[in-house]
């Protein structure tokens, strides 16, 4: 009876070391905090496919670029370093200006805009990834870039002369195009050169207005939707493949959920942060008509010149939103 027992503990340990073995086990950057609405919805991401595996598929987060810097992410997932990760898509843009147009300033200027762009983009996107053995698992946008300044703006000729923050090159076209004076300045140091008079205006999101605590050196925030750039989710294609059938689809299940919970996290925090601006002071001024049709004229003349060296990739894309 003993033996018998031993020998029903010894090949239950072995299914359990078996299954152990089987269980896998992966790593997942993303260069954003943990209160970040993005990294809470890929956590979410993460406990959907370890639940719906059974434990068989594992992803642990790595927040606040703790295992990669934010630019090392793609190329990491690309070298099978990581097998997943998330970033910036708009980093891609020097591979390919069809990565970053929804950084383009006044081209998707709403969430419904913004989703026809990607069901636009994703296609070609994808056909991009393939090329270097990545696919897209799901795209989720910050909120809508809105307008802060230390006086209104009922017209963009209010605008020349201010000293403009800009950080890429797309803004630094738009901030020129109104006759403003580009400024180059990082997140971080907004603050001090707003205090210095170094800037005095910038186009941002309400969660970066209210994260760097606007109110205390800006008095008005015009919600004009500038643009609504994205984050994406990127997967190790053969990575992918080597997952059995029902863990690919317990993955692409939870994507598929976590891109629409994303987009709704999204609009919640949009809502919720231009809240926290005015609740601290900053007036809130909706866009004038004037304002809203000088941006336009001043969006479709940014557009006009970036499709004159557009990547066929991108045309392709301008061409199917435009639709």
């Amino acid at each position: 009876m003993g033996k018998l027992l031993n020998r029903a503990l010894m090949v239950a340990g072995l299914v359990v070391a078996s299954t152990a073995a089987q269980a896998e086990k992966w790593d997942m950057p993303t260069p954003y905090s943990d209160q970040t609405f993005h990294t809470v919805n890929i956590k979410q991401f993460a406990d959907d496919v370890r639940a719906a595996t059974d434990g068989k598929l594992d992803i642990t987060i790595h927040s606040a670029g703790s295992l990669l810097k934010h630019g090392d992410i793609k190329n990491a997932i690309r070298s099978e370093l990581v097998p997943i990760g998330e970033f910036f898509m708009g980093l891609l843009a020097n591979e390919n200006p069809a990565f970053g147009i929804d950084t383009l300033p006044l081209v998707a200027t709403s969430y419904e805009d913004a989703e026809k762009l990607w069901a636009a983009q994703k296609p070609e996107v994808e056909k991009l990834l393939e090329r270097q053995k990545l696919m897209p698992l799901f795209s989720v946008p910050w909120p809508p870039q809105g307008l802060y300044t230390q006086k209104e703006i009922a017209k963009a000729d209010d605008l020349k002369g201010t000293k403009f923050r800009s950080y890429n090159a797309n803004l630094e076209k738009f901030a020129t195009l109104i006759g403003a004076a580009p400024t180059q300045i990082e997140a971080p140091d907004i603050p001090q050169a707003f205090t210095t008079g170094r800037v005095e205006a910038m186009i941002t999101s309400p969660s970066t207005g209210a994260n760097t605590k606007a109110w205390d050196f800006l008095t008005h925030y015009s919600p004009i939707n500038a643009w609504v750039p994205k984050n994406v989710v990127v997967i190790n294609k053969a990575s992918f493949d080597a997952l059995d059938e029902a863990t690919q689809k317990a993955v692409m299940d939870a994507a598929a959920a976590a891109e629409k919970r994303g987009w709704e996290m999204s609009q919640k925090e949009a809502t919720e942060k231009t809240k926290v601006l005015g609740d601290n002071g900053i007036s809130i001024i909706e866009p004038s008509d004037v304002l809203k049709t000088d941006l336009a004229k001043i969006g479709a003349q940014l557009l006009e010149e970036w499709q004159a060296s557009a990547s066929p990739e991108a045309k392709t894309i301008v061409e199917s939103y435009n639709q």
